[in-house]
């Protein structure tokens, strides 16, 4: 009977995990660029009273064995790095990524980091920047005199703008995008950023729209691809699922009230 305790009491940590996990999503439903998480569960250890195989007579095995479980425990949280839709901005410097792939940015400490938040804006000196004024890389300087209305970003990254007083615009840059064997590897870090890890593998550098790489759209952002309507038929799931495990607990605490009673 105690077993059953504990065994449910794991049962409504995990479905508060998964409630938890359901929430953040939820709160993110309007973030550009994020990606969903999943929550994983397994089995914890099993307590085997009798194996599977034993001899029940000189002839004859046992063909089955007799094990309890005792409970289960997140396995991991995974980013699901499903397409999210585009909405239209038409914003020159608004760029969302269609396939897989993301932008390249300079953090403030050196390291580099990755997102697919494509809200970029343009800093003081004429350079490109995401909203924490982390650099685009590679690196995107506009010249002197270059009208914002002029500036052009090819689907294969080609960034071009024109000039005040010159009819033919200036070639400036061509993106490149990083890609990743296993992006569910990534880390995230927060503000839409994710970092390089030994399980997401090292990054594949290309061209936009090259061998596998993400096509880039201007005057777009990507959206986030949190489906309402999943998530909350997996928090309805994760509730009655931790209501059923409270349940348990309840019974098993009658079932001790019974014996301790046993005496009156």
């Amino acid at each position: 009977m105690l077993r059953s305790l504990w065994t449910a009491a794991s049962g409504m940590n995990g479905m508060q995990f998964k409630v938890d996990t359901i929430a953040n999503n939820l709160s993110n439903v309007n973030t550009t660029g994020y990606k969903k998480s999943r929550a994983d569960f397994e089995d914890l250890l099993y307590q085997t009273m009798k194996m599977a195989g034993t001899p029940a007579t000189e002839d004859t095995v046992v063909p089955t064995g007799i094990q309890v479980g005792l409970g289960v425990k997140t396995a991991a949280t995974q980013k699901m790095f499903e397409q999210g839709s585009l909405q239209a901005t038409n914003n020159k410097l608004d760029l969302a990524l269609e396939g897989e792939g993301f932008f390249k940015l300079l953090m403030p400490d050196g390291t580099v980091s990755y997102t697919r938040d494509g809200s970029f804006k343009i800093d003081s000196n004429g350079q490109v920047v995401n909203s924490n004024g982390y650099k685009l890389i590679p690196e995107v300087t506009f010249p002197e005199g270059f009208e914002l209305t002029k500036i052009t970003i090819t689907p294969e990254g080609l960034v071009s703008v024109g000039v005040a007083g010159s009819d033919d615009p200036i070639e400036v840059e061509t993106l490149t995008i990083s890609r990743f064997i296993n992006p569910a590897g990534l880390s995230s870090i927060g503000g839409n950023l994710y970092k390089e890890t030994i399980a997401s593998g090292p990054e594949i550098l290309g061209q936009a729209g090259m061998e596998g790489q993400a096509k880039i759209h201007q005057g777009f952002l990507e959206m986030s691809n949190v489906k309402v309507v999943d998530e909350m038929v997996d928090m309805i799931v994760a509730q009655r699922a931790y209501e059923l495990n409270s349940k348990a607990i309840t019974t098993s605490d009658n079932l001790l009230a019974t014996v301790v009673n046993l005496k009156r």
